[in-house]
């Protein structure tokens, strides 16, 4: 008997979701572009979730620029897991990261992560994925993009 495996379940960071967005005269930049697409047809498929939160609700309404916040607001309702306040275990978790120098906006986000008990934490922010944190995976969308061509969370 075939079972179907769990997919995986991602928090992608502001900005992944507005890397597409970004100036894309960098090879790096349209790499990290690329693979943020391939998340997105991943998350459409099936093969993967995503977990949405307040903070980048937050993030996504401080956005200038209404067309990217607009585009940006889509993915919400691709969300499977929805983090909508702050509850004591993100507000503990969001002390300890950011007593270990985590800026307080990617604090809160990889709190959402863990509460969300998302899979693996999404960032193009070259400062955080060099953090360590025991508690989840910091990686980059290009690094997610080949666990998912190695079958992790796909059927």
């Amino acid at each position: 008997m075939l079972t179907r495996m769990k997919p995986l379940l991602l928090y992608l960071d502001n900005c992944c979701f507005n890397r597409p967005y970004d100036d894309q005269g960098q090879l790096s930049v349209r790499l990290e572009t690329e693979a943020v697409l391939a998340i997105r047809d991943a998350v459409q498929r099936g093969a993967a979730d995503i977990v949405w939160s307040y903070m980048l609700e937050t993030e996504n309404d401080d956005n200038p620029f209404i067309q990217r916040r607009e585009a940006i607001g889509k993915w919400r309702t691709f969300a499977k897991v929805h983090v909508d306040g702050e509850t004591e275990g993100i507000a503990n978790a969001l002390a300890k990261f950011e007593s270990n120098g985590v800026k307080p906006k990617d604090a809160v986000h990889i709190a959402c992560a863990l509460a969300a008990q998302a899979n693996y934490f999404i960032t193009t922010d070259r400062k955080l994925l060099r953090r360590n944190v025991k508690e989840i995976q910091i990686i980059s969308p290009i690094e997610l993009v080949r666990i998912l061509e190695k079958g992790g969370g796909d059927d």
